[in-house]
């Protein structure tokens, strides 16, 4: 399944054991080449507190807290399974139980989804990182390879480190993305998002992804990214998000400082691994 083009691997553990190894199952089955191919694993697990569990792994095999783009598939498929057929679902995630509510089209198929992704945190310490001004990393100015940069830093259950640039180039993307994520200032390492300014209202996004290199979509990074743009005052609390996959819609509540997300989920294929 894919998020605006941001692919997963699915395994539906309510109706099959849990994996024993996986991590390893992760890197190989996300091979491009040597496996099915995908940006990481995603279990579907029974949850006590929620209508199910998501646990994730990066392609590298690297356990994730959060992607907001999974979880948007992860809430079509437990529905449209019959898992739980309810229009509003709560995803155990590694940053918490969340609040999904799906829009259902032709067919029973669930067409988007929208996501209340929470409050962003700010606290350096908290996201974590030790770039840090009375606290927090808003519009700090960090050198990178030789290079100055304003960065935002923001946690959306996993660290992301927003950069606002005029053209957001494979120079970029991926050259230096690689060395930020894995920059010691970043502990549990970062994601990172290089970021043009079309308008007020609209925003493109690349994203190098924590364990997974660069990806076509990244959810809780568009959503970090909104919150970075609203604080250093590049646009309005309601923007649209271009990605390389598509596009998403993201709002950041002044009142209940939770961050809205909404966008598609798609289903590609069904298939055994042996």
């Amino acid at each position: 399944m894919h998020g605006i083009g941001n692919d997963y691997i699915y395994i539906d553990c309510f109706d099959q054991p849990v994996p024993d190894n996986a991590p390893q199952l992760a890197r190989e089955m996300s091979h491009r080449h040597f496996g099915i191919g995908g940006d990481g694993l995603v279990l579907i697990r029974p949850s006590e507190t929620a209508d199910a569990w998501m646990q994730m792994f990066n392609a590298d095999g690297s356990e994730s807290e959060m992607c907001g783009n999974a979880i948007r598939c992860v809430a079509k498929l437990v529905y449209e399974r019959g898992i739980a057929t309810k229009k509003r679902q709560l995803i155990q995630t590694g940053n918490g139980n969340l609040t999904l509510d799906l829009n259902v089209g032709d067919e029973n198929r669930v067409d988007c989804v929208t996501v209340d992704m929470g409050p962003p945190e700010l606290q350096s310490e908290k996201i974590p990182t030790t770039i840090a001004n009375d606290g927090k990393a808003i519009a700090q100015t960090v050198e990178f390879n030789g290079q100055s940069f304003e960065v935002t830093c923001v946690s959306m259950g996993n660290p992301h480190c927003v950069i606002f640039v005029d053209q957001a180039s494979d120079d970029l993307v991926l050259g230096l993305g690689p060395k930020i994520e894995n920059d010691p200032r970043f502990p549990n390492r970062t994601n990172v998002e290089f970021v043009e300014v079309i308008s007020r209202n609209r925003l493109r996004q690349r994203t190098w992804e924590r364990g997974s290199g660069e990806t076509w979509a990244c959810g809780t990074g568009a959503a970090a990214v909104c919150v970075a743009a609203v604080l250093t005052d590049r646009c309005e609390r309601k923007v649209t998000i271009e990605l390389l996959g598509g596009e998403l819609e993201l709002q950041w509540d002044a009142e209940t400082n939770h961050v809205m997300k909404t966008g598609g989920a798609t289903e590609v294929f069904e298939g055994v691994w042996e």
